[in-house]
C-alpha cells in the first residue's frame, strides 16, 4: 500500500491526509508532489492555480501557508486592506485574495525570481497590487539582495559596504509603508504581514510613527537569527502603542487596542 513519499527537503506527504483534505482532488495533488511536478497546480478552495519550483523551500512555504493554514487569524472584521510584506512567491497574497475577495492586497518581494514567480501565481487576482523592492524605514535606498544559503525564502538585504561580494544576488531599491499608505490614499491598514528576513531590524528603527497607529493588525516573523536584535527594535517600537498579543506558530500577532471597530 502506497503510505508516503519524501521530497528532496525531507517533508512527508501522506496519500490518506491529501485524500481527507481534498477528497479525490487531493489523489492527484499528491502524485503531482511526489513526483515534483508542482507547476500549475490547481488547489481545492482556491480560484487559480499556483505555481511552485520542486524540491525548494516553495514546498515548505505551500505546507505552512496553504495546507497548515499559518494566517489564518481571527480578525474582529474582514479587512479591506491589506500589505504582504516579504511576499516571497506569493502564496499569502493568494491565501488572502481567497479568504478575503474585496480586500486591496499590496506584495512586497526584493527578489527577482521570487517576484517573477508572485507575478505568475498573482496574476489573475486583480486586487493584488506588486512591488519589486525591499520595505525599509527610507525610500529609494539601494540595497543588495544577499544569499545566505537559506533557500528561496531566505535572501536578506543589506547596503553594499556590509556585504561580501560574491553573496550578492542583484541591487534592489527599497519603499516605505508611509509610500505605499500615501501613494494608494490609504486611510487605515487592516492587517500587515511582516516577514522580510531580518530587515524588520531597520524597518522598526524609525519612521514608524505615521503607519503603526493606522494598523488594526501586524502578524510578523521575527529574525534575530539572520539579523541580530531585529526583535528589540520591533519591541522597541509596538511598545509605544497599546496592542495585545498572541501568537500562532512561528507568527506574532498584534492587535491595535485604539481602532475602534
Amino acid at each position: 500500500m502506497l503510505k508516503k513519499r519524501h521530497n528532496a527537503k525531507g517533508w512527508r506527504f501522506l496519500f490518506i491526509d491529501f485524500y481527507k483534505r481534498y477528497g479525490w482532488s487531493g489523489i492527484q495533488l499528491y502524485f503531482r508532489f511526489s513526483f515534483s511536478k508542482t507547476d500549475k497546480l490547481k488547489i481545492p478552495g482556491f480560484s487559480f492555480p499556483v505555481s511552485l519550483r520542486s524540491n525548494t523551500s516553495d514546498i515548505k512555504a505551500f505546507k505552512q501557508i496553504l495546507w497548515k493554514n499559518s494566517y489564518d487569524i481571527s480578525l474582529p472584521e474582514k479587512p479591506s486592506i491589506i500589505i504582504d510584506a516579504g511576499a516571497n512567491i506569493g502564496l499569502a497574497s493568494v491565501y488572502f485574495s481567497n479568504k478575503y475577495p474585496k480586500a486591496i492586497i499590496y506584495a512586497i518581494e526584493p527578489e527577482s525570481g521570487n517576484f517573477k514567480l508572485l507575478e505568475n501565481n498573482t496574476q489573475f487576482y486583480k486586487n493584488v497590487v506588486r512591488y519589486h523592492n525591499a520595505l525599509s524605514n527610507k525610500p529609494n535606498l539601494q540595497l543588495q539582495v544577499i544569499d545566505n544559503g537559506h533557500s528561496n525564502w531566505g535572501f536578506t538585504t543589506e547596503e553594499a559596504k556590509n556585504v561580501e561580494k560574491s553573496f550578492i544576488v542583484e541591487t534592489v531599491h527599497t519603499i516605505t509603508i508611509d509610500e505605499i499608505v500615501q501613494e494608494n490614499n490609504i486611510e487605515i491598514i487592516d492587517l500587515l504581514k511582516i516577514d522580510i528576513e531580518g530587515a524588520e531590524k531597520e524597518l522598526f528603527e524609525s519612521n514608524y510613527q505615521n503607519w503603526i497607529p493606522k494598523t488594526r493588525c501586524i502578524v510578523i516573523e521575527l529574525h534575530d537569527r539572520l539579523k541580530p536584535r531585529s526583535s528589540h527594535s520591533f519591541f522597541k517600537a509596538i511598545s509605544e502603542y497599546s496592542f495585545s498579543f498572541s501568537q500562532k506558530g512561528e507568527n506574532l500577532i498584534f492587535m491595535n487596542q485604539k481602532i475602534h471597530q
